[in-house]
């Protein structure tokens, strides 16, 4: 009965197989890849090495070797070279210091031609000239006005402590001020009234309290040469070697505060060319047309005239240029130390490789290797020390005491010849030793 309900199945259909190639054919797909011999690819070409590059390659650190190999004595050669390196930074800060500190109110003039005498010798020694050459001076075609400024150094107390400190004073025509200072040109009304005063605000002393109510609007009374004066606004010069700071007024005041000084008798003779006039051309003439009982200089030889004072007529100048050969003699010294006394100990090895061939140079470039990494390493914590150093000598004088890239490099290369110059001495012993003669 089943087997008559089950539908017969129909065997399934043969399934035609694809034919198989013949022996030893490939496929078409491959014979192109087939007939053409495999190619390997071109390595990537590398450039050449050069010499000096391989020779520094394979080449054995020796000098940094022998310094590490002895740490106590490295530290005792970095030592000495940052202590040198220490000593010319700060020469030399405080040499800038000086030249900029003294000559910032001769380069903050405005007039572009300067008269002075010929006996004066800097700012605060000026001596005076008659007023009647700035008249014959403005005779000059080319010159468009002339003015007088005066200078003087006197006593003032100052407003916060009372106490008696000498004071630079300047005292100039307020329609026409004397120095590129906007400060004068925003106060020129109230330098006209009686006794009126501007005070340097980057004066070195106690005044805080005193900027602080000039900043306000409030003028500051004290005393100039034992008379009443009033402070009523402030500018930014700066102390100098020379002053500790400076007081700006008219020149009519100036004449007040000092009434034995005579008018006619000038500190400073400021002449203003025309516009497009050309000051060296003006120069000239004025000095063919006055006598020599006046120097005519321009702006930029005004500022020259201060910097040779300090530098060739003072010892200041001689004992910063001194202390920083000190300074340079005293690396030399204690780099040769470390450097011969490094040549004495291993003193049989060199001879052992020069019996082998080395030359002489192998030895140089070796000592000189330590030179320089001695120098390197010597000069990274003077520059850090002397960056410190000049910001708190900058905030307790307020002289301008400025780290520069010229300094940095200055001190660097005095560094590397410095360590050179004892490599090449030390190295002189390595010369005369014989191999013989060491065993």
């Amino acid at each position: 009965m089943l087997d008559r309900l089950i539908l017969p199945i129909a065997p399934p259909e043969p399934v035609a197989e694809p034919p198989l190639p013949p022996p030893n054919t490939i496929p078409a797909d491959r014979v192109d890849h087939i007939d053409r011999p495999y190619e390997h690819p071109d390595p990537p070409t590398r450039k050449p090495t050069p010499p000096w590059l391989g020779a520094m390659q394979r080449r054995i650190p020796l000098g940094w070797l022998q310094l590490r190999h002895d740490r106590g004595r490295l530290l005792t050669a970095l030592a000495g070279i940052a202590f040198a390196d220490l000593a010319m930074f700060m020469q030399l800060g405080f040499q800038s210091a000086l030249y900029d500190s003294n000559t910032r109110l001769n380069r903050a003039i405005a007039a572009d031609i300067v008269l002075i005498s010929p006996q004066a010798r800097n700012m605060i020694g000026l001596s005076t000239f008659a007023r009647r050459r700035l008249f014959q001076a403005e005779a000059i075609p080319g010159v468009a006005h002339v003015d007088p400024l005066y200078v003087a150094v006197s006593n003032w107390k100052n407003p916060e402590t009372r106490q008696e400190k000498q004071i630079l004073i300047l005292g100039s025509n307020p329609d026409r001020p004397a120095f590129q200072l906007p400060e004068l040109a925003q106060f020129r009304n109230e330098l006209k009234l009686q006794d009126r005063y501007m005070f340097d605000r980057a004066a070195r002393g106690e005044y805080a309290q005193t900027i602080a109510q000039l900043d306000r609007g409030q003028p500051v009374s004290t005393d100039l040469d034992r008379k009443k004066i009033n402070v009523v606004g402030t500018y930014k010069v700066g102390a100098s070697f020379a002053a500790d700071g400076s007081l700006i007024t008219s020149d009519r005041n100036f004449l007040r505060a000092f009434p034995r000084r005579d008018p006619g008798s000038v500190s400073i003779g400021l002449i203003y060319p025309e516009p497009g006039a050309d000051p060296a051309s003006i120069q000239a003439q004025i000095r063919a047309a006055l006598p020599k009982d006046v120097q005519v200089l321009t702006n930029a030889e005004f500022v020259q005239f201060e910097k040779d004072y300090w530098t060739k007529n003072t010892a200041i100048g001689f004992i910063f240029n001194f202390g920083v050969t000190l300074g340079f003699g005293i690396g030399v010294i204690i780099v040769y130390q470390v450097l011969s006394t490094d040549v004495n100990d291993h003193i049989r090895e060199y001879a052992t490789l020069k019996a082998m061939g080395y030359r002489h140079r192998y030895f140089i470039g070796v000592i000189l290797e330590e030179a320089v990494i001695l120098a390197i390493v010597g000069f990274i914590p003077s520059l850090a020390v002397s960056a410190g150093l000049y910001t708190m000598t900058r905030n307790a004088t307020n002289l301008p005491m400025f780290m520069t890239l010229g300094r940095c490099g200055l001190v660097l290369a005095a560094t590397f010849a410095m360590c050179c110059i004892s490599g090449a001495i030390a190295s002189r012993r390595l010369q005369a030793a014989d191999p013989a003669d060491m065993f």
